[in-house]
């Protein structure tokens, strides 16, 4: 069959890796794609919030199955405007999304589902929600309501940073994201990435994973989209995994039917765990990134199969196959990262780093240019290994992150040391 997947990041090209793995894959397009995707793929120049203009190109192009990767396009409705072109298509509708694209949306779901989560109040005024932080205090989170990249939620440790994040918000900081927030309880705990396929009737848990979200090493510096993570996790037990199961992704799959806006695509679920209890922080309707990367290394080309299986609405045919391993994934950040950052410094020791189903280097923000390498983003590269322990996935990737040559890069040196 013939493939599109949208999307440019890290994630887009560990699914791309792991999908042209599969005998089932005959051609593999990537709309936009990056410079390392386009070693294993065609790459498209195409608007992938353009619905039309995907189901157009993937018309012309006899696409028979779509990926879609990131979620700005799932939140502007490309999945209903290709399945209405009869387009075989992965990746929830519109309305389902909204678990992502509107954190009131998801709060309100959770209390119609009796899901375990953070308490919570939701505001459109700047005055009241200064009011509720100064009598809650802190610590305390802060969330812009809408999509915000994955940089749009603080964490205060402090009132004042509380309402400094409140004045940024709502001054445009974060965009249309932030014309409405949802202020939480600060949950303690451990934090886990709990990754399910849900086609709507069957759920079917696909792998677990923790990420780092600070930038510098011992979880210090300002929040990011992911400076690493590693699968699976070893917070999420048996227990704690059925737990999770039963009382947040259940209900709130039935929740989302009985609205009549069931869910099919990837439900990623952002756990924090205490004392043997999951509650939810947040959910996202596509792959986290870095979390796929590891994801996809484990998993290999069996996820098209997955991915197809989802989208036909036939998950209860199909199983996961496991092996007993582990992976993880560094990120290698351009200097500056999150805040500002040089573009199209060079890049150089690639190609003498090994490639195959044990290491990979996962392109995030990268182009081609003049013959080099060239970093075109926040973050660059996803270091990617797998061993048969943690601690031998540690060791191959670090291993290649020290041979990669690009002095206006960065990475923490501490990826995975809740479980090591």
């Amino acid at each position: 069959m013939n493939i599109l997947i949208l999307g440019s990041g890290g994630r887009e090209h560990s699914l791309a890796w792991a999908v042209k793995q599969n005998p089932k894959c005959d051609r593999l397009i990537v709309a936009p794609g990056n410079a390392g995707i386009a070693a294993i793929a065609d790459c498209a120049e195409i608007d992938i919030l353009d619905g039309d203009a995907v189901a157009t190109f993937a018309e012309e192009n006899a696409i028979s199955f779509v990926i879609i990767g990131p979620e700005a396009p799932l939140a502007t409705g490309v999945a209903d405007r290709l399945r209405a072109a009869g387009l075989l298509v992965f990746g929830p509708s519109e309305a389902a999304a909204r678990l992502e694209a509107s954190k009131s949306f998801t709060k309100e779901i959770c209390d119609a589902a009796k899901a375990p989560t953070a308490a919570y109040a939701h505001f459109t005024d700047a005055d009241a929600a200064r009011d509720y932080i100064r009598d809650q205090g802190a610590p305390i989170v802060v969330k812009a309501d809408g999509l915000a990249a994955g940089k749009g939620v603080i964490v205060a440790m402090t009132e004042s940073e509380a309402l400094t994040a409140i004045d940024d918000m709502f001054d445009g900081s974060f965009g249309d994201a932030g014309a409405e927030v949802v202020i939480e309880e600060f949950m303690e705990g451990e934090e886990a990435s709990f990754f399910v396929l849900c086609d709507g009737k069957t759920i079917l848990p696909v792998g677990t994973a923790q990420d780092h979200k600070r930038a510098f090493d011992g979880d210090l510096g300002p929040n990011t989209g992911g400076m690493g993570a590693y699968s699976p996790a070893p917070v999420m037990s048996d227990e704690i995994t059925q737990k999770a199961l039963d009382e947040i992704i259940r209900p709130t799959m039935d929740e989302m039917a009985r609205r009549g806006t069931p869910f099919q695509g990837v439900l990623f679920c952002g756990l924090m765990i205490q004392n043997g209890q999951p509650r939810l922080v947040e959910y996202n309707v596509r792959f986290g990134d870095p979390e796929c990367q590891c994801l996809m290394m484990r998993l290999g080309g069996q996820i098209l199969d997955l991915l197809q299986a989802c989208a036909e609405q036939r998950l209860h045919e199909i199983k996961v196959n496991w092996a007993d391993d582990h992976a993880l994934t560094v990120v290698m950040a351009a200097k500056g990262y999150p805040g500002a950052y040089a573009r199209r410094t060079v890049i150089e020791g690639l190609d003498s780093l090994p490639e195959d189903s044990f290491h990979m280097v996962f392109h995030a923000g990268t182009a081609a240019a003049d013959g080099n390498i060239v970093a075109n983003g926040g973050r660059v590269l996803n270091i990617t290994a797998r061993g048969a322990s943690l601690a031998e996935a540690h060791e191959k990737a670090y291993a290649m992150a020290q041979n990669v040559n690009w002095p206006d890069g960065f990475y923490r040196s501490d990826i995975g040391w809740r479980a090591l």
